[in-house]
């Protein structure tokens, strides 16, 4: 029998309301939450379900801030922010993927306004106290409990419209947060089980949902193991795959989801030889016999990109971009090694096949 390590565990999880069709129960968590007049967020893009949200819930629709947008630049928040006092909203409602969960964190942070999230995508990050806002090219994030929306809801049913080829980046970028959990510095017996039926739950769901973007049971396992991911990046440390993707998308604007989907397998071959045990749960959890090369094969199988150079970074700016991840590196189970780093985001840019 294998001995049990030692570890610590504090649980930080909101409320949860998921089933399809759930998004009807929006005036009973506002009720829940005290509040009288929501803000309800998204990007224009997403601003006929910030619309369907003001139908809803009537008079108690204080406005819609439609400006959500990728890595939260620092005067979206303040605008966002300054916004919700003008219109005397008590709370706001984050309808959308990360972009907009992450607004709705940076209006929490300074202003204590409770958020309640409605995910549209498989980002996870509303299941998390972590914010990350950029300033003047750098993005910075942190941990703070009240960034931590009060209530998420999942209704499945908002994500059948979420387009192929997002779905599959949204939702392997969640599988990179139980990733990363499987070997952080806090990771526990707990978070571990989660992260693995995470893990399991999507990258089932993933191919179903390419099969027929409408089947709305491959939807509710997607959302499921996207919850079940979030829970686990709100509940332990990030590591190098994290720090890549915060300097790729904060640095050089890169889209969310994709560099996620590209870094991850590189990151994993970077991580296998420190963290044996994390690589068997995610090899098992894929239904592969190597996670690095399991992720990578899935992603290509499911028709994401797997080369940086497809989604706009440029080859010019790999040095200095291994040397923005390698300073104030996160925690992580093999040293920072500047030179080893600069070969991962060689591989990652021309599309390689992760070296074990």
């Amino acid at each position: 029998m294998n001995s049990v390590p030692n570890f610590q565990f504090d649980s930080q999880l909101p409320r949860v309301v998921f089933g399809a069709g759930s998004l009807r129960h929006l005036e009973r968590e506002i009720d829940r939450l005290g509040a009288i007049r929501a803000l309800v967020l998204c990007t224009p893009e997403q601003r006929a379900n910030a619309e369907v949200v003001q139908t809803i819930i009537g008079a108690r629709c204080a406005g819609i801030f439609d400006q959500a947008v990728m890595h939260v630049p620092i005067e979206t928040a303040r605008a966002a922010r300054d916004i919700a006092r003008e219109l005397q909203a008590d709370c706001a409602i984050a309808v959308g993927g990360g972009s907009t969960t992450g607004l709705g964190k940076a209006i929490a942070l300074e202003s204590a306004l409770p958020i309640l999230a409605v995910p549209t995508t498989y980002a996870g990050s509303e299941m998390t106290p972590i914010y990350g806002i950029t300033e003047n090219g750098i993005k910075k994030t942190g941990r703070d409990s009240r960034v931590l929306p009060q209530t998420v809801i999942y209704d499945p049913e908002l994500t059948l419209t979420l387009p192929t080829r997002l779905s599959v980046t949204s939702g392997i970028n969640a599988i990179a947060h139980a990733a990363e959990g499987l070997y952080a510095q806090e990771s526990n017996p707990i978070m571990s089980l989660l992260a693995e039926e995470g893990i399991r739950a999507l990258a089932q769901s993933l191919p179903a949902i390419v099969a027929d973007p409408a089947d709305i049971a491959a939807r509710s396992g997607a959302l499921y193991g996207a919850w079940l991911c979030g829970a686990v990046l709100g509940n332990v440390g990030m590591s190098l795959h994290h720090k890549l993707c915060h300097t790729l998308g904060g640095s050089y604007n890169l889209p969310h989801a994709e560099t996620h989907t590209i870094v991850l397998p590189h990151a994993l071959a970077y991580n296998a030889a420190a963290a044996p045990d994390a690589m068997r749960r995610i090899a098992r959890a894929l239904g592969t016999d190597d996670a690095a090369l399991g992720m990578y094969e899935l992603a290509h199988r499911l028709g994401a990109p797997v080369a940086l150079k497809d989604i706009g970074m440029r080859e010019q700016e790999l040095d200095r971009c291994a040397d923005i991840a390698s300073q104030n590196a996160y925690w992580n189970p093999r040293p920072i090694e500047r030179d080893a780093i600069r070969t991962l985001l060689d591989d990652a840019y021309r599309g390689r096949a992760p070296a074990g």
